[in-house]
């Protein structure tokens, strides 16, 4: 990958260092906030690590904020392992999290896998039709009854894997191999949580539905 523009929010001086110097060692260009304020007023990157201890604000704010007004690609750095935060900060809109401690071969493999998700070169005639729901592969961008919602990277990838076969089954296994990481080591309520945005998003539970002990597969409405 050439030319990556990272924005690492990090407080803790000895970390941050660390990491922009593995980074840029890696090939990325890396920009450092301190706080989420910083981070809030910086240039829109190519994808943002964001930590969730920060000293003036909680890094789920930052996010929740960031959402309001980007895409932006943003993965969560948490000392917290708690399977409640980490849904709560993927329901906020990140893409990805990685728990501390880490290595950065994986943040590298994370970071690298977000960005080819977010970055594939679709083709042109990437308009799908399923009902209401219109799907642009191209410009990654979603209509219901020609009402256009906005989707995080991730929801969109979601949507999009799962209208690759209308109608059928999709286990939660699958699904996290496919728009997550074949080697995703989370656990599958990632997919719950983020199926739960995007059925708030799309109107209602109606285009999604929840096989029991399964999975999920999309539907045609409207």
């Amino acid at each position: 990958m050439v030319d990556v523009k990272l924005l690492l929010v990090e407080d803790d001086p000895s970390i941050a260092a660390s990491l922009i110097d593995a980074l840029t060692g890696e090939g990325f260009t890396v920009t450092h906030a301190s706080t989420g304020a910083e981070a809030l007023n910086l240039a829109d990157p190519d994808l943002i690590l964001l930590d969730i201890g920060l000293p003036d604000m909680d890094g789920r704010d930052v996010c929740r904020r960031i959402r309001e007004t980007r895409k932006t690609p943003i993965i969560m750095l948490t000392a917290r392992d708690e399977e409640f935060d980490r849904v709560l900060g993927l329901e906020l809109g990140a893409d990805d999290y990685v728990t501390k401690p880490f290595s950065v071969r994986e943040l590298t493999a994370r970071i690298r896998a977000v960005l080819r998700r977010v970055q594939g070169s679709p083709p042109d005639d990437a308009v799908q039709r399923i009902g209401a729901l219109a799907i642009d592969r191209r410009t990654r961008r979603v209509r219901v009854d020609e009402a256009e919602i906005t989707l995080t990277a991730k929801e969109f990838d979601l949507l999009a894997y799962l209208a690759e076969d209308v109608g059928a089954v999709h286990t939660r296994t699958e699904i996290l191999e496919k728009v997550w990481d074949a080697h995703w080591y989370g656990p599958t309520k990632t997919v719950d949580a983020h199926v739960a945005s995007l059925r708030k998003k799309l109107g209602g539970n109606d285009w999604i539905e929840a096989v029991r002990g399964v999975g999920f597969r999309l539907e045609a409405r409207g």
